[in-house]
């Protein structure tokens, strides 16, 4: 079973497991998701600013978001 990259990013940046969504930054094709991902990892780690922090994290969830809506869907057919 393939898990689409936006899926992955959506579950580890809810449930905080900050070292799988470096992974997926490393290896995910979509270099705007990574752009997005690498963003709010910097600012979680190295900024004292929560605002800044917060900026990063809604930005990253709205881009998932956006790109989740245009992602088409494969069906499996059963015979």
């Amino acid at each position: 079973m393939d898990i689409p990259d936006y899926d992955k990013a959506l579950y580890f940046t809810l449930w905080g497991q900050w070292d799988d969504l470096l992974i997926l930054m490393v290896r995910t094709k979509d270099d705007l998701l990574s752009k997005k991902i690498e963003a709010f990892l910097h600012a979680f780690h190295y900024s004292g600013n929560e605002q800044e922090i917060m900026t990063n994290h809604d930005s990253l969830l709205h881009y998932i978001d956006h790109a989740m809506g245009h992602t088409p869907v494969h069906i499996i057919k059963t015979f």
